[in-house]
């Protein structure tokens, strides 16, 4: 045979050689390494259609697990939730309800008892029988509550965590809807209510925003032993709304009090919030003569009506003192505010009232006061809200509202050398290119 037609065949079996042996090594390696074991195997020239297979099984004895005896421990986490009182939460850690009781009888358990927070985590370590040994509850910004048996007892401290808080900056273009943009960006609920409602008195977010719109936004996040816990406050943030920059930037006064202002001092807190619901629609306008939806005939339409699932926070638009908090006819359940420059504003058709809101009680502007409902002379969840000026009804959408006065000469050089650096920080975020967020 030719040299050349030796060395071509040598070079094939080599290949052939190298292919069955990275088979063979995938096969062999994919082999499971407990329970049933095929072992196989191939000699030349063999139709492997004739061959039977043959099954070997080994039993392989489990090492003991350790802790699955009578005195192992169990450890078991689990979040608050919406409606949650402490004794429900803790039941799901399948703790004993004797030790429930003596838990709940404990001064710091106690005291944390009727503050409890939806999304809070409990974390319990547990006997077999349920006996509680050790359990610790989160409380936001503060170190974390140990509660620790001793005998019959328990003991309380804090936790030795690490907490600190740490400055974050996102931006972000509008495509459909703010929180859609906000959500695309990482940005927590927490900060975009805050973007909305700190423009919410130069933008309406219900008919103002703009597709391509975009935003910056700098914020804090509280941090324990290096892990995020919970949003803080907004910072600063703009919002450039069809091509009109807003810019928003929270100054701390020399009394402690916080508000937020535009880079030049201008305050952005106006005596009214345009509109006492976050997110919703007008669907039906003031008019001095309109088909009542439910009555048959024309009459005034005193206010405005927003659109909003029942349970929607409503917000006092200004500061004020509650007038009036019950039933009153076609309004159903309302809030009457009374404001000090002579205005009132009314919240009707609502399923209920906020904890504390009754007649004489002071509120400020942005508090939750009740929320939406359809008590009354209605056909479906809304909030009628109307704006008086003398007991006369005015155009909520249309008033002019008055605004705050700007910060005073004396302390704006403070605001500047406050602020500076996050005037600074919104434009190198203003530089950056923004992802398409929807």
């Amino acid at each position: 045979m030719p040299l050349t037609k030796l060395r071509i065949l040598t070079d094939r079996l080599t290949g052939a050689e190298r292919r069955f042996s990275l088979r063979t090594l995938v096969a062999l390696s994919s082999l499971p390494l407990f329970g049933v074991v095929a072992a196989f195997g191939l000699a030349p020239d063999t139709n492997p259609l004739d061959i039977t297979p043959q099954t070997i099984t080994e039993a392989i004895t489990l090492p003991t697990l350790i802790g699955s005896g009578s005195e192992g421990s169990f450890e078991r986490e689990s979040l608050i939730q919406s409606g949650d009182t402490l004794s429900i939460a803790l039941s799901r850690l399948k703790i004993d309800d004797l030790e429930i009781q003596r838990l709940l009888a404990t001064e710091a358990v106690r005291q944390m008892a009727s503050s409890i927070r939806s999304g809070r985590r409990i974390q319990a370590t547990t006997t077999q029988d349920g006996q509680l040994l050790t359990i610790r509850f989160d409380r936001g910004d503060a170190p974390a509550l140990m509660i620790n048996r001793q005998g019959d007892g328990f003991v309380a401290s804090e936790s030795e965590d690490v907490l600190e808080s740490r400055v974050v900056m996102r931006s972000g273009r509008i495509l459909s809807s703010l929180y859609g943009a906000t959500d695309s960006a990482g940005i927590p609920d927490k900060i975009a209510n805050q973007l909305a409602e700190t423009f919410s008195t130069s933008m309406d977010f219900r008919e103002d925003l703009r597709r391509g719109d975009t935003f910056s936004v700098i914020y804090t996040v509280s941090y324990r032993n290096g892990e995020p816990i919970a949003a803080g406050k907004l910072l600063a943030a703009e919002f450039v709304n069809a091509g009109k920059p807003h810019r928003a930037i929270l100054y701390r006064d020399p009394f402690g009090r916080e508000d937020y202002y535009t880079p030049e001092g201008e305050s952005l807190k106006r005596g009214f919030l345009r509109s006492p619901l976050e997110f919703s629609r007008v669907t039906s306008s003031f008019s001095n003569s309109r088909k009542h939806p439910v009555y048959g005939f024309h009459r005034a339409h005193t206010g405005v009506d927003f659109g909003a699932p029942t349970g929607t926070r409503v917000k006092a638009t200004g500061d004020a003192t509650v007038a009036f908090a019950g039933r009153r006819g076609g309004y159903g359940n309302l809030v009457i505010l009374r404001h000090s420059n002579g205005f009132e504003t009314y919240y009707a058709h609502l399923s209920a009232f906020a904890s504390g809101i009754r007649a004489g009680r002071p509120v400020s502007q942005g508090q939750v006061i009740a929320y939406v409902g359809s008590t009354g002379a209605s056909t479906g969840p809304h909030l009628h809200y109307e704006i008086r000026i003398a007991g006369k009804p005015q155009n909520p959408m249309a008033i002019k509202l008055p605004g705050s006065p700007p910060l005073v000469a004396e302390q704006r050089a403070r605001f500047l050398e406050q602020t500076a650096d996050w005037s600074d920080k919104l434009a190198l975020l203003r530089g950056t290119n923004l992802a398409a967020l929807d």
